[in-house]
Order: C-alpha cells, then sequence, then structure tokens
C-alpha cells in the first residue's frame, strides 16, 4: 500500500511545474537582490561615493524604492500563485480524510527544501554575477586601479533572504488553515477580477500621476528652502505616494477600459480574460513600471555624464590650463617648453598671470536640532570663506576679451552658460586681505563667462593692487593658459606635464577642491569640527584614481588628457550605474515572463475550449498576442515615458533651463531607449513564442 507520502510525492513530480516556478522566482530574487548589495555595499564602491552626496542618493532610491520592493513583490506574487495551484489536490487530500497536520508536515518539507535550495543558490551565485559583470567592464571597456571589486558579508542579504523563507512559511500556514473544503477546492479557480472599473479612473489616474510627482519633487525644496526645516530621512517620499496609486489607477483602467472606444469590443475574449485575473496582473504591471524606471534611471546616468563632458572639453576655450599657489616649485614656461620639445609638441600661445586668494562676505546656513527636528537659519558673516581674484588685465591676457570694470566694481566668473552650477552665487559685497585684515566694500556688475575660469571674481587694476598688497606666498596663485598644434596628439607630453605638476606639488596642497581655510575655522567653532577633517587628503601616488582626478583643488585642465582618461576617470561611477540598470532590467525581463507563462498556464482551458468551439489558430494567436503584448508594452512604455519625463524634468529646474549639454544628452538617452527597446521586443517575441506553445497553438 502506498504511503502518503509517497503518494504526496508521485503528486509533485506530476505537478513539478508550478514548484519550478516558485523556486526559479525565490532564486531570481535573491539572485538579483544579492548581486546589488554586493556591488552597493562593497568597500571599492562605498570609497567612491561619498556619504551623503547624490550618487549614493541614486543607488539607495534605486535600491530601496525599486529593488527591493520590486523583488520582495514579485517573490510574494510568486508564492501566492504556488498556494493556488496546490489548492485542488489540497483540498481532495482532506476530502479524502487526510489530516491537517499530514499536509502540514509535508507541505513544511517541501517549503524547507525549496527556501534553502532557491536562496542559497541564490545568495550563493548573485556573487559570481555581480563578479561577472563587473570584470566583462573592466576586460571590453575599461580597466583602473579602482576597479578591483572588493566583496564585504551584508546584513541586507541575510535580511532578505530571512524574508522570503518568512514569508513562505506565513502564507503556507495560512494555506493549512483553512477549514472549508470545498473553498480550498475552488481557490484553483479564483482569481481577483477587474470588476466595473470607471471611465474616469484613468483621468483621475493621470492627474494624481503628475501632482504626485510633482509634490514628491517639490517637497525637499518647500521644507528646506520655505520652512528651514530638515525632514526626517524618507519623509519626503510619502508625497511620492499619489503618484503611485494614479499609476495604479492608470493601469488598471488600461486592463478594464482601454483608451481608445472605437475599439471597445476588439479583442473582446482577450480583453475578458485579462480582466478576470486583472488585479493580479496590474500588480505585477506596477512592479514591472517602476523597475523599468528605475533601470532607466540608473542607464541614464552614464549618457548624460559623459555626453555633457565630451562636449564640454571640445568647448574649452584653451588646451591646456593650470594653477598653483605660488610658494610651490611647479614647471613654469622654461621648463614646459623644454618638455614640449622633448615629446616634439609646438607651444603656439601662452599667458601666465597671477592670482589672489582673499576673504569674502556671504551667508551661512547654521543648524540648530530643536524638538521638531534639525532646523536652519541664514547667518551673515563679514568674513566667511575665501575666494580667488584675477586683475582686469590678468582676465584680458587669459582670455583675449575686452572687458570694462572700474574701481570699486566686482565681477564673478560663471561657467560658460552663465550659470553657477548650484554652488557660486557671485554675490560679495566685501573682500578682505586676511593678513592685513582691512577691508574694501565693492559692487557687483555683470557676470563674465569662462568654464576655467569658473569661480574666480576679477577686480580692475588698481583695486588688485590695493587689495593684494603684503600677501604671502601661500596666499598668491599663478594661472597658465597655453595652446599647442594638434592638440588631440599631445597626449604623452599632457601626461608627463601632469606627473611634473603632481610630482612638485607638496603636502600642504594636497586638499580637496572644497577646503577652504577661513570656513574651516568658522565651521570649527560652531559645530566643533570641518566635515573634511575625517576624510584622507588627496593621495598623489593614487593620481589616476577618480577621487584624485575629479576633487584636487589644483588638478590641470589639459583637454587631451581629460577626453582620453575620462572613462578611466568615471569608470566606478559608470560601472555601477550601468550594473544597476542591467539587474533592475533582468528583473523586469524575469517578472514579464513568468506572467505571460502564467496567464498561458492559467488560461489553457479556455484556448481549449475556443479550439472546440471553432477557433482558427490565427484568431488564438491574435489573443494570446494581446494578452503578452499588454503584460510587456503597457509597463514598458508607461515606466520609460514616466522616467524620461521625470529626469527632463529634473534637468530642467536645476537652474530653470536646459543646456546645450544637457539637451544633448537627453537626445543620446533616447536613442539609448531606442536600443533597449528592441532588445525588449527580441524577448517579447521570445516570450510569445513560448506562450503560444503551451497553448499548442
Amino acid at each position: 500500500m502506498m504511503s502518503f507520502s509517497a503518494l504526496y510525492a508521485k503528486l509533485r513530480r506530476k505537478n513539478i511545474g508550478q514548484y519550478a516556478l516558485l523556486s526559479c522566482c525565490c532564486f531570481f530574487s535573491v539572485m538579483l537582490m544579492t548581486s546589488y548589495i554586493f556591488m552597493m555595499r562593497s568597500p571599492t564602491i562605498l570609497t567612491v561615493l561619498p556619504e551623503g552626496g547624490d550618487s549614493r542618493k541614486q543607488v539607495m532610491m534605486i535600491f530601496v524604492v525599486l529593488a527591493v520592493i520590486g523583488c520582495a513583490v514579485f517573490t510574494t506574487y510568486a508564492a501566492g500563485l504556488f498556494f493556488r495551484q496546490k489548492s485542488k489536490e489540497t483540498g481532495v487530500f482532506l476530502a479524502l480524510g487526510a489530516s491537517k497536520k499530514q499536509l502540514k508536515s509535508e507541505l513544511w518539507k517541501e517549503l524547507s527544501i525549496i527556501s534553502i535550495i532557491s536562496c542559497g543558490s541564490g545568495a550563493i551565485l548573485g556573487i559570481p554575477l555581480a563578479y561577472i559583470i563587473w570584470n566583462i567592464f573592466r576586460l571590453f571597456i575599461v580597466d583602473t586601479q579602482e576597479m578591483i571589486l572588493n566583496f564585504d558579508i551584508n546584513l541586507y542579504i541575510i535580511i532578505f533572504i530571512i524574508y522570503v523563507i518568512f514569508m513562505l512559511f506565513i502564507m503556507g500556514y495560512k494555506f493549512i488553515m483553512k477549514t472549508n473544503i470545498i473553498d480550498i477546492i475552488k481557490q484553483t479557480h479564483s482569481a481577483k477580477p477587474v470588476h466595473c472599473v470607471p471611465k474616469w479612473f484613468g483621468v483621475i489616474g493621470i492627474i494624481l500621476l503628475i501632482l504626485g510627482g510633482f509634490c514628491g519633487y517639490i517637497a525637499p525644496s518647500v521644507f528646506i528652502l520655505g520652512l528651514h526645516w530638515y525632514p526626517p530621512e524618507g519623509l519626503t517620499a510619502i508625497f511620492y505616494i499619489p503618484a503611485l496609486i494614479g499609476l495604479y489607477m492608470i493601469l488598471l483602467h488600461t486592463v478594464s477600459n482601454g483608451w481608445s472606444k472605437r475599439k471597445k469590443y476588439k479583442d473582446i475574449i482577450s480583453v475578458s480574460m485579462m480582466k478576470f485575473q486583472g488585479r493580479q496582473t496590474v500588480r505585477n504591471m506596477l512592479v514591472m513600471t517602476l523597475l523599468i524606471a528605475g533601470a532607466y534611471f540608473g542607464s541614464f546616468y552614464t549618457p548624460m555624464l559623459g555626453t555633457g563632458a565630451i562636449m564640454s572639453f571640445d568647448d574649452r576655450p584653451v588646451d591646456y590650463a593650470y594653477h598653483f599657489r605660488a610658494d610651490q616649485n611647479i614647471p613654469q614656461k622654461k621648463e614646459v617648453f623644454e618638455l614640449a620639445n622633448k615629446y616634439g609638441v609646438k607651444i603656439t600661445s601662452w599667458a601666465n598671470v597671477p592670482m589672489a586668494r582673499l576673504g569674502v562676505d556671504g551667508e551661512i546656513s547654521v543648524e540648530k536640532e530643536t524638538s521638531l527636528g534639525t532646523t536652519w537659519e541664514s547667518v551673515y558673516y563679514s568674513l566667511l570663506k575665501s575666494d580667488i581674484f584675477l586683475s582686469k588685465s590678468s582676465y584680458e591676457a587669459l582670455t583675449g576679451e575686452d572687458i570694462n570694470i572700474k574701481s570699486g566694481e566686482i565681477a564673478a566668473i560663471m561657467d560658460a552658460s552663465g550659470d553657477g552650477q548650484g554652488i557660486f552665487d557671485g554675490n560679495v559685497t566685501l573682500v578682505t586681505n586676511t593678513l592685513t585684515g582691512e577691508s574694501w566694500s565693492f559692487k557687483s556688475i555683470e557676470h563674465l563667462c569662462n568654464d576655467i575660469l569658473f569661480g574666480r571674481y576679477v577686480v580692475s587694476d588698481e583695486d588688485y593692487l590695493k587689495i593684494t598688497n603684503g600677501l604671502t606666498l601661500d596666499c598668491q596663485e599663478q594661472m597658465v593658459f597655453f595652446n599647442v598644434e594638434n592638440d588631440e596628439q599631445t597626449y604623452d607630453f599632457a601626461k608627463a606635464l601632469f606627473n611634473e605638476i603632481v610630482d612638485h606639488s607638496g603636502e600642504e596642497v594636497a586638499v580637496y577642491d572644497s577646503f577652504d581655510p577661513i570656513l574651516k575655522q568658522i565651521h570649527t567653532e560652531l559645530y566643533g569640527y570641518y566635515f573634511l577633517d575625517e576624510q584622507e587628503p588627496p593621495n598623489y601616488d593614487n593620481r589616476d584614481s577618480s577621487d584624485f582626478r575629479m576633487y584636487w583643488q589644483y588638478m590641470p585642465k589639459f583637454r587631451v588628457l581629460d577626453k582620453a582618461d575620462f572613462i578611466k576617470t568615471t569608470a566606478v561611477f559608470l560601472m555601477l550605474f550601468i550594473f544597476i540598470s542591467i539587474i533592475c532590467f533582468v528583473a523586469v525581463i524575469v517578472v514579464a515572463f513568468t506572467r505571460s507563462i502564467t496567464i498561458a498556464i492559467s488560461n489553457k482551458k479556455i484556448y481549449d475550449d475556443l479550439r472546440h468551439l471553432g477557433a482558427s489558430n490565427d484568431y488564438l494567436n491574435n489573443c494570446a498576442k494581446s494578452q503578452v503584448k499588454k503584460v510587456f508594452f503597457v509597463p514598458i512604455i508607461t515606466g520609460t515615458s514616466l522616467i524620461y519625463i521625470f529626469y527632463s524634468m529634473i534637468m530642467f529646474f536645476n537652474d530653470n533651463r536646459l543646456t546645450l549639454y544637457e539637451i544633448a544628452g537627453l537626445l543620446v538617452c533616447l536613442a539609448l531607449i531606442a536600443i533597449i527597446s528592441f532588445v525588449l521586443y527580441l524577448i517579447y517575441r521570445l516570450t510569445l513564442k513560448k506562450v503560444c506553445n503551451i497553448l499548442k497553438i
């Protein structure tokens, strides 16, 4: 006589597909999360992404909002589907007299095996996945000393695995505790259909989506700039909830009603099948929409950064520019010309002018801890920080421009587009010689524009001599501009000159570009520390690292060097965001494929009935195509459109305009969307073929 366990095992072998589906979903979720977490929490990545920086915030946002929630919802959906498909056999066993204790024992064994094998293998294989993707990038794109990926065991992985296992057993317990046998047997045929969705759902959904996106975007500015209050981490994310609700309503309206009245009765059979499982489908489509948005958000980083940087290199008004403190033994005209002769480079123009570091006034945000959290207020300081000053004749010698600056006037230098990039306002009214303590009032005039000299000030020659009188060499600087013939063929010379500059720089100038001696003193008095105190200063031995190239205060700007080494300099940033997008796109493909196969399996009997009623293969193929197309294209088109609009909005509201570089970057992003959309279309075709095979069309 066959034992209960043997009979249960025989049924398990017969229905191996539902076990495989649950195992694969858990495996992929854990593997993707493991890869993402190992990459995100790697010491290599954390070293490059500064604490509190925008890049780290973007990575964490995609991780928490999209990766964690997306994979968690997807795994929960797969578990729910598994128990629905298992309802019939469980109900039959109960009807034949099997005890719940027997069923619970067998189910616990199954869930234990599934969770241990799928989660364990996913966690183990997630590390090689991250390693392989990372090293493919190193092999075919760029390889630098920073590209060595170090892995570190992290609590996030364990927490996610515990969630998956805990969720499986909780759902299993609730499943076993059902007491009505008829309900259990009927559960396999039950669904959560979309009943009557009002016509206004779509319009209201669009309004909520726009309102939520706008409120979520401006909420931090309202709190910080309007209320002078720093909200707790994550609080402003609440304002995006209307957008999420609106997106759900739009997807629900799309599945239930569609957007074209003239096509209301077209594909009525396939539409009705979609509506019968509508809420499950819409939830999956919502997850896909969020994942596709996260994937593109990560993938846009590379073209936006790369396009803008390459264009800015080409638009520089001079081939070579470098500056240094006057007390440093840096190569000057004679040494540079000798080095140029050594490398066969002809220098066509040369300009070398003095600059000075002087104190300026301004306002600083002083933070205060209150019962409501951290607030701030603006406090004016007559001596707030230091800035670099040039004389009128020095500026003209460097740029070749003729400018009109009278005594008592001061002109700030913005970037080439006239923007302060959010870090430089150019509002100075009081200048102080920090050695003598003497101060002078100035009147701001129209800004000047120059990328190389960005963030500096220009005064008349008369005023420059007056305000710099008595300055020591450590408060004086030199700026050098020169051009060469055949700039693009002078990389070896540029590299050699860069090394000479670094080799002749002392430890006293090994500082970040944000370092300011006056601001350090003020911060120390206010808070007891300076925000750069805990950071290691730039290391001259790591001169080719992104940290050094991007943040050293005296980093030269050599066009040929910057263009050639751009990918190397930003390699870790680029790779991180590319990896994020790959993980999210893989998750989208897995969710879409799984949902499409599920629809095919659930509706197989309906397709058989339609075939018996005389439906042709062409008609059945069109029905299947209509369903799979909605599963794929609705979330992909929605997510792609929303994130592109949102990204464009971010670019625009940075300074209330789109620069030429940003427009070019957004056009490159459109090209990227076209390429990825083609790849997703191929996946759709393969999925449709698999669905048709299941339905025997």
